[in-house]
């Protein structure tokens, strides 16, 4: 590795990150679970003092009508400097089963592997190392340029509600409209293709989703007496969820692909760029016999730029040991969407019921609730110079000429849509997790040196940004 000076500060204060990580990892901040409240609240505390200590001007922790965000400013000194926003979530995922973690969730342990040194612990990349790395980032921009100030004035909104589903951050970014105003947005909430493979994400998905209650007899039956003449909610289920994909893989709710926007020629051959060993990938992070999917596109597209339905539960009936033998009177399912550019989450409602409609049989109520809502998808433009000043930024943090760094696609979801839509700024994406990380999963777990390389390409990116003519 070359040096510069951005590089050689992050190098000579990994130490504070790795303390901040130590500290912050420990606040189980699950926003998920009312009764780590407190938990939530206390991580926003923590990163507010933090962002003060490392010298940012304005801190504030602002309450919502669920859990609080927390709100930071550092003006630049010069006249007309762009102004960024950087965001990204403080709460964490639940870590049940807690049985299937080698170390304890919420006590950070770095484990030493072939690739360097990891840190384990929930949250460790999704979303506090990704937000860590901007404590540094922003010290290493100061010292390497020689500044009091940032060259772009940079705001941070982190808030607590993400994991969860972000359900009051609209109304907050409506509500702080004039504070957020800015020229770009950053987002410190995704990854890298590998350790090795400089990229930046393009695009994320959106989500919808439903819960599809069907129901037979007005009471559990005797399945002796009844079963084989009276429908049974369970089969009617089996069958229903069967029938969410044809034979070639393709979701078959009415009207679900009329919005959807093709893929351009341009756009598929960026993808087919990133590195992707699929045996390496199914036997790794996606812990699988074999890969599957719509026909006539490749894994990556299909996880990052095709619409998808998956079946997240279903249950009814009898569960317990020994058996019971009933024909039940309701089945349950859960099933989400995930949506790509020009798909809107409303439309999922009607798409369900019909669909659900036209596959339950005589003698079957069903019953579909699809929560009001949901995330829109959101895309960067590639052409925009801002992508240009990223893409110079994650190369210099890399060794690497900005055309080497690759695009890819997340396939998960996200707020950005609504940040994109409220305060009108194009986006960008800076995250340094990798598919190996286990996020949403036991033994989540971040590789230090991306963070390392995350905290310099922040301090690089304030440079570039400066320099991006932003319509105004």
């Amino acid at each position: 590795m070359s040096s510069n000076p951005e590089r050689d500060f992050v190098t000579g204060h990994l130490d504070d990150l790795h303390a901040d990580l130590d500290a912050w990892l420990r606040i189980p901040s699950i926003s998920a679970d009312p009764a780590h409240a407190p938990d939530v609240e206390a991580s926003a505390q923590w990163l507010a003092g933090a962002l003060r200590g490392v010298g940012f001007p304005v801190v504030e922790v602002w309450p919502t009508a669920g859990a609080p965000a927390v709100y930071a400013e550092w003006p630049s000194a010069d006249a007309g400097a762009p102004v960024a926003l950087v965001y990204g979530h403080h709460d964490v995922q639940p870590v049940t089963p807690e049985d299937a973690w080698t170390h304890p969730p919420f006590e950070p342990t770095v484990v030493q592997t072939d690739l360097g040194p990891e840190l384990h612990a929930r949250g460790a990349i999704d979303d506090k190392g990704n937000v860590a790395f901007h404590l540094l980032g922003m010290r290493a921009h100061l010292a390497a340029t020689g500044r009091d100030t940032p060259a772009v004035t940079v705001k941070l909104l982190v808030e607590g509600e993400e994991e969860s589903g972000s359900p009051h951050f609209r109304a907050l970014l409506e509500e702080r409209r004039d504070r957020l105003a800015c020229d770009v947005v950053v987002v410190s909430d995704t990854g890298m293709a590998a350790p090795d493979v400089p990229s930046a994400v393009t695009a994320m998905r959106g989500l919808a989703d439903a819960e599809i209650t069907l129901r037979g007899p007005g009471v559990d039956l005797h399945s002796g007496s009844f079963g084989g003449a009276v429908p049974n909610p369970l089969h009617a289920m089996a069958s229903l969820l069967a029938a969410l994909h044809d034979e070639t893989g393709r979701v078959t709710l009415p009207g679900f692909y009329d919005k959807v926007r093709p893929l351009t020629d341009r756009e598929r051959e960026l993808m087919g760029r990133v590195p992707f060993d699929e045996a390496a990938w199914l036997a790794g992070p996606a812990a699988s016999r074999t890969a599957a999917g719509e026909a006539g596109f490749s894994t990556l597209e299909r996880i990052g730029a095709r619409p998808t339905a998956e079946v997240n539960g279903m249950w009814g009936g009898y569960t317990g040991p020994g058996h019971k033998t009933i024909v039940p009177a309701e089945a349950h399912a859960k099933v989400t969407f995930r949506l790509v550019a020009d798909q809107v989450p409303a439309d999922l409602a009607d798409q369900v019921r019909a669909w659900v409609a036209a596959h339950v049989p005589d003698g079957i109520e069903a019953e579909v609730h699809v929560p009001p809502g949901g995330v829109s998808p959101c895309a960067s433009d590639l052409d925009h110079p801002a992508m240009a000043a990223l893409l110079t930024s994650i190369g210099q943090a890399f060794d690497r000429d900005a055309e080497d760094v690759l695009f890819t696609r997340e396939g998960g979801s996200g707020p950005e849509a609504d940040l994109v839509d409220v305060l009108g700024a194009p986006l960008l994406f800076l995250g340094v997790g990798l598919p190996t990380d286990r996020i949403h999963a036991p033994n989540e777990r971040v590789l230090l040196p991306m963070l390392h390389r995350g905290a310099e390409a922040a301090a690089h990116l304030w440079r570039e940004l400066a320099a991006v003519p932003f319509a105004r």
